[in-house]
């Protein structure tokens, strides 16, 4: 199982996404500096509209053993929404192909850090095979199942923002089977 390396480099963003600098993971992470730093999201939807969920791996320093959503990750220094998103997908569910279209951008705050996500709603005609070394589980999930779900102790906070903002709540988008 591989461990988040603390001396990992992140790009810091102005809330454009235009990089001003870089930080070390450890500082990005530790409830005090406040720096904003990108990440993508995909959410990997199947023919049926169920929504793919990754478990993040206990060896994560941020909410481990939480399901969250398809695809999450840090963008590297000078990588771009696009790139980070392909490269993350392949990491962690092992598909090269796939569609998708960014829904929405937006910054989340928690206790431990701050983030410029670039969230994305995809499909792929290839079942996602999770890397062990990057998460612990996935599957597919109705959205009735997630809705019982919520406030429960089961997704990561942020997940639950986005599943309500995206989903649920947001009259503009729609997903279907």
């Amino acid at each position: 199982m591989n461990y988040p390396d603390p001396n990992e480099w992140f790009p810091i963003v102005d809330e454009d996404g235009n990089e001003t600098s870089k930080a070390l993971r450890s500082v990005c992470h530790d409830g005090k500096s406040n720096l904003l730093h990108p990440v993508v999201h995909m959410h990997l939807f199947n023919n049926k509209g169920e929504l793919f969920l990754q478990k993040r791996a206990m060896t994560k320093d941020l909410l481990p053993g939480y399901w969250d959503t398809s695809v999450g990750g840090h963008m590297s220094p000078g990588e771009t929404p696009d790139e980070a998103l392909k490269r993350e997908t392949m990491e962690q569910i092992g598909i090269k192909e796939f569609t998708c279209n960014l829904v929405k951008k937006y910054i989340w705050e928690s206790p431990q850090e701050k983030e410029l996500v670039y969230s994305f709603m995809g499909t792929s005609e290839n079942q996602p095979v999770i890397n062990k070394d990057e998460i612990d589980d996935g599957r597919f999930w109705s959205m009735e199942e997630i809705r019982k779900n919520l406030d429960k102790n089961v997704f990561t906070p942020n997940f639950e923002h986005e599943i309500r903002m995206l989903f649920i709540t947001s009259p503009n988008i729609i997903f279907s089977k």
